[in-house]
């Protein structure tokens, strides 16, 4: 029986990694040509039942504790005139209950845990029929069951379901400092040593430092509609134009605060948030099957990745549990699938709602400060 997995990711390598363990063999196709074409973004905080909970399945939580950054683990929340509302700074004892990991870091552990040829480079999936999978590269593949892992526009949820991603009226603008401990030391002592995040009205500004010593700065706009970033005035071909405008899109905001603006380099991203409908499901069909954000795409608030990851490992477990009966082994994971990711969606979009309230600050102060 032969299992194709479209998609390279972290839910995708984690499916991958526990038929692997359970002696099943799969095939990960790629559409990025090697493993180091692109940027994979920035930090994960992997939480102890889900993310972690498939990395244990996975046979590689030690692995993942030798990669950890416990002390991403800390937090602090600000107004925009500056004032600490909180601060958690985690002991260097203390347990991993959500430490950070570079995504690359874990994506390149969950390669290396897997045979070379599991993994089939620059090969975009087009489409599927009769048992065979067609690729834009004019190959082909036959497969028995095929699970598409390919992230929040795949070209494999068409074969389920008409359900397409929905801008949710959040808007991203992604920047970067560099080398932060040498380049900006003042602003290094400002963010600390994991997150640094300021919220506002229908505005956010979240700093988080990651592992190579590069901060990564978001700002955030509530609110907006889809085509805001035509209609914002920030000119993203010039870096250094659209860092002032950006600056002035934050007037009133402490000038501590919007320095990390001012300190960014040039890599400078527009990312327009979308999710697919919470509590999406799909009849059970033979053959094939979603995992991450290809089901359930949500709001990025520390769900996502978590899911995907448990996801695969969850469809593994199930497949290796059913080796005979594979439509057996994928409605079992789809039930579970899809309560456990519903009602992550649901506390996903919750939270969405409270960052894009008029008093954001107040409401995570008292999520973090219960009582």
């Amino acid at each position: 029986m032969t299992i194709a997995i479209i998609g390279g990711g972290l839910g995708g390598l984690a499916l991958a990694r526990v038929l692997h363990v359970n002696g099943i063999d799969a095939v990960v196709y790629e559409r990025e040509p090697s493993r180091g074409a692109r940027g994979q973004g920035g930090m994960l905080d992997l939480h102890s039942g889900t993310g972690q909970r498939a990395l244990r399945e996975a046979g590689l939580i030690d692995r993942f504790h030798a990669i950890a950054r416990g002390a991403g683990q800390d937090l602090r929340l600000l107004e925009p005139d500056g004032t600490l509302l909180f601060q958690e700074d985690t002991p260097d004892d203390a347990p991993l209950e959500r430490p950070e990991v570079d995504r690359a870091d874990l994506r390149n552990l969950l390669l290396d845990s897997l045979p070379a040829q599991a993994v089939r480079w620059g090969h975009a999936f087009e489409g599927a029929d009769h048992g065979l999978l067609h690729f834009t590269n004019g190959s082909s593949a036959p497969y028995d069951l095929l699970v598409g892992a390919d992230g929040a526009n795949s070209k494999v949820r068409p074969l389920l379901t008409d359900a397409r991603p929905a801008h949710t009226g959040h808007n991203i603008v992604e920047l970067g400092i560099p080398d932060v401990d040498h380049t900006h030391p003042d602003l290094a002592a400002m963010v600390g040593r994991g997150n640094y995040w300021v919220l506002g009205n229908g505005q956010s500004l979240s700093a988080q430092r990651n592992g190579d010593g590069r901060v990564r700065v978001y700002l955030s706009f509530y609110n907006t509609t889809e085509d805001w970033f035509t209609t914002s005035g920030i000119p993203f071909g010039d870096p250094a134009a659209a860092r002032a405008r950006l600056i002035d899109l934050f007037t009133g905001w402490h000038s501590r605060i919007t320095a990390l603006i001012a300190a960014c380099d040039d890599t400078i991203l527009p990312r327009p948030i979308t999710t697919l409908p919470v509590g999406l499901t799909w009849p059970t069909t033979p053959g094939v099957t979603l995992l991450g954000d290809a089901a359930h795409l949500m709001p990025p608030v520390g769900q996502g990745a978590n899911m995907a990851l448990l996801d695969g490992a969850l469809l593994g477990l199930a497949l290796a549990a059913h080796p005979d009966d594979f439509p057996a082994a994928v409605e079992k994971y789809e039930r579970e699938m899809f309560e456990r990711t519903g009602a992550a969606a649901r506390q996903s979009a919750q939270m969405q709602e409270i960052l894009a309230s008029p008093d954001a600050s107040q409401k995570m102060l008292a999520f973090f400060q219960p009582g």
